[in-house]
């Protein structure tokens, strides 16, 4: 994708009710694609990556075909890490549907699970403004990062020129599994917009 395209694409993550990094993440209970509930207070003790999805968002399908999410997921869960997708739009808009929702999760091999959220609540309450926008909460049920997937804001792994690419979920895990305090805990969301009603 273009330069210009990604750059637009960037977006603040900062909505005036979302949870502040550090404090305690929001509590839900979704359903996914198979009509499990899923809560997030069952996770209390383990390590949870949230993932907004869309499957119509071209940086989604850069990022799960040819950029940091392929394998990602995987390879984080042989360290006991949760890693869920979360749909945050709403009916009629780009990416709802649960038959668009399983054919892309078949399609990118996601082995975990998509979690939707039509009303839009929890992606407000966590300040998810982009897909793939990205959430990590510690052991102790706190939100310990908030912000992109990398510094690659074509959703691609190119790394910025003049610079090295920076995998910003990976290296807030790592920082978690070693018991230090995050060293980035928010950057700056990019992809497309969440598409949420009005």
């Amino acid at each position: 994708m273009r330069a210009s395209l990604a750059a637009a694409a960037l977006a603040l993550a900062s909505p005036a009710l979302a949870a502040e990094v550090g404090s305690p993440a929001p509590d839900f209970t979704l359903q996914d694609l198979q009509g499990k509930t899923v809560r997030l207070a069952d996770l209390r003790g383990k390590v949870v990556v949230l993932e907004w999805f869309n499957p119509g968002c071209p940086f989604v399908r850069a990022a799960h075909t040819r950029g940091t999410l392929v394998g990602d997921a995987a390879r984080h869960a042989r360290d006991g890490v949760v890693w869920l997708a979360v749909n945050s739009a709403a009916p009629g808009k780009q990416g709802y549907g649960e038959d668009a929702n399983r054919t892309a999760a078949q399609a990118f091999r996601m082995a975990y699970p998509v979690l939707l959220d039509p009303t839009g609540q929890v992606g407000r309450a966590y300040g998810a403004t982009n897909t793939p926008g990205m959430m990590v909460v510690d052991r102790e049920g706190r939100l310990a990062y908030r912000g992109a997937i990398d510094n690659s804001p074509d959703g691609e792994r190119q790394a910025p020129q003049g610079g090295a690419l920076v995998d910003y979920v990976s290296a807030a895990l790592e920082d978690l599994a070693a018991g230090r305090p995050v060293r980035t805990p928010e950057t700056r969301q990019y992809g497309c917009s969440v598409k949420y009603g009005s």
